[in-house]
């Protein structure tokens, strides 16, 4: 079931929209059998099944189809990709959940093969350490890959200031007054950018933010969360089994985001850092400084 679990992990959070509430899910289907997360942002609930209980449930819920376990595992695949994608689900399918107790059972109907078709998925409380695997420890992982990101932008805003300012010197002139700048200055910006932008960006609202903007940054996480369990596994590390050491992994994030996922470009790391996050960065000597092209996270 490894492969179900590394799937999962590395598949965006998308927001899936029922008629009874909105949801944050995120779905892997092999031949095999899938694994399912759903959360309402409250609570956080799992299912991950293999072939033969797909086949038995199958029996049970459709006697009247006969197929092996992978067209029934196709056909959900079919289904759910679209609606996690926001898109109109094929064979106007219909979904709708419950809550059971703690368990929360999603319903979904529709038709395979000219007969009609439904499912339940059995999702129940994930575990402390699934709910660290796939929103903690990503989350903490991007925040990280965000501050890294914003010293960069810092630190080539004071390099176009310094380049501006020689232009000046050298007796360039702007040729329309409203392009005129002033001089970037850290501190100040995120002082504003606390009182003025933080209650509007901090806005999680039903979580559709984070999936309609971070999914490319995520899955980047994911990707990199994966291949240092993968390295640590190789070695005969102990902790390969669970999850990747907090220190070797975090401390890694930020400046080995080299190979990211989709659209996600690579984000080298700066030369140098500064001793705090709130601190203005220390502006770099023109003459020293070789310019390169900086490419963000989202580009």
């Amino acid at each position: 079931m490894e492969e179900l679990e590394q799937g999962l992990l590395m598949q965006p959070w998308a927001r899936l929209q029922l008629a009874e509430n909105s949801l944050l899910a995120k779905a892997y289907i092999t031949k095999q059998g899938y694994a399912l997360l759903v959360s309402d942002l409250q609570e956080v609930w799992h299912e991950q099944v293999d072939a033969s209980v797909v086949s038995q449930r199958a029996k049970e819920l459709n006697k009247r189809l006969t197929a092996p376990p992978e067209a029934f595992l196709s056909h959900l695949d079919d289904l759910l990709r679209p609606l996690l994608r926001d898109m109109d689900c094929p064979g106007k399918a219909t979904f709708s959940c419950d809550h059971v107790a703690e368990a929360l059972i999603l319903r979904v109907r529709s038709e395979l093969s000219g007969l009609p078709f439904c499912w339940t998925f059995h999702c129940i409380p994930a575990s402390p350490s699934l709910v660290s695997q796939h929103l903690i420890r990503p989350l903490m992982g991007m925040s990280l890959a965000l501050q890294c990101q914003a010293r960069e932008l810092a630190t080539l805003l004071h390099m176009k200031d310094l380049e501006i300012q020689d232009y000046q010197e050298s007796g360039a002139a702007l040729s329309r007054d409203r392009l005129k700048t002033e001089p970037f200055e850290e501190a100040s910006f995120l002082e504003q950018f606390m009182v003025e932008k933080l209650p509007e960006a901090c806005s999680v609202g039903d979580g559709r933010p984070f999936v309609t903007h971070l999914q490319n940054l995520y899955t980047a996480v994911t990707r990199r969360e994966v291949q240092v369990r993968q390295k640590l596994k190789d070695a005969g590390d102990p902790q390969a089994s669970g999850s990747a050491s907090p220190h070797r992994t975090n401390s890694q994030l930020p400046s080995q985001l080299d190979e990211p996922v989709s659209s996600a470009p690579a984000h080298p790391e700066p030369e140098k850092e500064p001793t705090g996050t709130s601190g203005p960065v220390q502006r770099p000597q023109l003459s020293k400084v070789k310019r390169k092209k900086l490419k963000g996270l989202f580009s």
